[in-house]
């Protein structure tokens, strides 16, 4: 029987329960260098959840938790699930403006945050922000800090403390398509929209994820840097839940440097992470070797994977890298490539998509054979049961009378069933006239020597309409120039998508999950100068 056919039907809370009564002696986390059981977390869970009922959170209220990876996040997000609360995990690296506008949509009625990340002081963000939420009427922090000066602001430990051997209305048998958590888009191109997901939504792709990577009892899982996204939540914490797996969480920024530390310290055998994360555990490696015989296994998701950084990961990091195609609106994972695929179809797909999904290729709403490129719809238990939170226009723009929602990319499936990716919709570059895909743009860029990074955009063009402009990062150290990097293009892409313009940069402008915002990137290469550039020029 496969795993989720096991659990179909049940909820997050029944799934957990199930595993205590099994063992509650199962290690669960390793959070701070120390192990972590599921009775552990299970009980904790338990102790916040009779707190947070005493405070008033009822069934449907939204709790935000605004934390990195952390015991406390996972603890959090289970006692939110025992009440039939909705959880809104959120980035501690939002900055306010992004903090308050995702609370205030959400209309969340408690804050679960740490009292200090990186730079920030999240007790004088809380202390501006509170009075212009109305509906946020209590926040529990992680932290140390004496919290005299407020009673609606709580101490984590004592929260925990009050609660223990307290009762709240408790119920193992909650429905399974009951909204666990309201999941925000990162909004590179708009404001971001709250996703709606049901406990399937997340047990389906969490199962769908583990089967195919074949994670068992004997694994532990590294690379997280954030729970707070539909990957993180769903094949992060509860595939390691189902799996018996152990997830290990960073105890700093989740920087590569440090997952290679807690790899070799912990013995890791699986790394999860976006493909940014891969080429500089890359660099990392290289600078200074760490043991990593532990690792079998690397899975990258959330951006292209070009075949240089994925063949270099198999030989220098793990002897297997598998890619995954991941969207919030689909609870994380679409499809994925297996071990046992022929090179050709591990190196440049995303794989075929996990049992029970089902992918089109549409075009003006007309299904399209094998092998034509058009927009990707996705259908399965996976796609979001509850919409865009307060957007019913904006779901139904994105699904269809059948259920199919409209991924925003365009792609193809080829014969073997394989889905290849050509970029998003949005992102299309009309050049007089023609269409050009930044993918195959970018999939040439990515394998010269000198390139570490590459973005390919779109720049308004008073003969072209839109002129292509590829922006790099170069490898620390190397010397290219724009010419090679045309010439380059040349050897293999016609000549109308060969770029126009070649923007040599330090860094991109990125969102708080890593991803590129394109907007922006922009909007910089429209100014004469800009902190960023090393170098910028026009090719004619």
């Amino acid at each position: 029987m496969a795993l989720f056919e096991r659990y179909e039907g049940s909820s997050i809370v029944a799934i957990l329960k199930d595993r205590v009564d099994a063992d509650p002696g199962t290690e669960f986390l390793i959070h701070r260098g120390r192990p972590v059981t599921v009775g552990d977390i299970s009980a904790e869970s338990d102790a916040l959840a009779a707190s947070l009922h005493a405070f008033g959170i009822q069934e449907g209220d939204r709790v935000a938790l605004l934390l990195p990876p952390c015991r406390e996040f996972v603890a959090g997000m289970f006692a939110i699930a025992k009440l039939g609360a909705v959880a809104v995990p959120l980035s501690a690296d939002l900055t306010t403006p992004e903090i308050r506008y995702r609370l205030r949509h959400s209309e969340a009625a408690a804050v679960i945050t740490i009292e200090t990340y990186g730079s920030t002081d999240f007790l004088q963000v809380f202390e501006s922000l509170m009075p212009q939420l109305p509906a946020l009427q209590h926040l529990v922090t992680v932290g140390e800090e004496d919290l005299w000066y407020d009673d609606r602001i709580h101490q984590y430990e004592d929260v925990v403390s009050a609660g223990s051997g307290r009762g709240y209305p408790d119920r193992d048998d909650r429905p399974a398509d009951e909204a666990f958590a309201l999941v925000y888009t990162a909004g590179t191109t708009g404001k971001p929209k709250g996703v709606g997901l049901s406990h399937t939504n997340l047990i389906y792709t969490a199962a769908g994820t583990v089967e195919v990577l074949g994670l068992g009892d004997e694994d532990r899982v590294a690379g997280l840097s954030g729970l707070h996204h539909a990957f993180g939540l769903g094949p992060g914490v509860l595939g390691c839940l189902l799996a018996g797996a152990a997830l290990v969480l960073p105890e700093g920024d989740g920087a590569a440097g440090e997952v290679l530390d807690l790899i070799e310290a912990h013995g890791a055998t699986v790394l999860y992470g976006v493909p940014t994360l891969f080429a500089e555990a890359l660099r990392e490696q290289r600078a200074r070797p760490r043991n990593l015989t532990s690792l079998r296994l690397g899975l990258a998701a959330g951006a292209p994977v070009s075949n240089t950084l994925a063949e270099a990961a198999e030989v220098e990091l793990c002897s297997t890298v598998l890619v995954g195609y991941s969207l919030s609106e689909t609870g994380s994972i679409v499809s994925m490539t297996r071990p046992d695929d022929p090179g050709a179809q591990r190196r440049g797909t995303v794989g075929r998509p996990l049992p029970g999904t089902e992918v089109r290729i549409v075009e003006d709403g007309r299904v399209l054979p094998e092998e034509s490129i058009g927009d990707v719809t996705v259908s399965g238990p996976g796609v979001m049961s509850g919409g865009y939170y307060r957007q019913p226009r904006e779901t139904g723009d994105r699904i269809d009378d059948e259920g199919f929602l409209d991924a925003g990319d365009l792609g193809m499936i080829g014969e073997d069933g394989a889905i290849h990716l050509v970029g998003r919709r949005n992102d299309v570059i009309i050049r007089s006239g023609f269409n050009v895909y930044p993918r195959e743009v970018e999939d040439r860029l990515r394998i010269h020597p000198a390139v570490e990074e590459t973005v390919v955009v779109g720049v308004p063009d008073p003969v072209l309409g839109e002129a292509i402009c590829a922006c790099v990062v170069p490898v620390e150290g190397a010397i290219v120039d724009e010419g090679e990097l045309r010439d380059w293009c040349r050897a293999t892409l016609s000549r109308d998508r060969v770029p126009d313009l070649v923007r040599i940069l330090d860094r991109f402008p990125r969102t708080s999950k890593g991803d590129v915002r394109r907007v922006e990137l922009v909007r910089w290469i429209g100014r004469p100068e800009h902190p960023a550039d090393s170098e910028s020029t026009q090719v004619t």
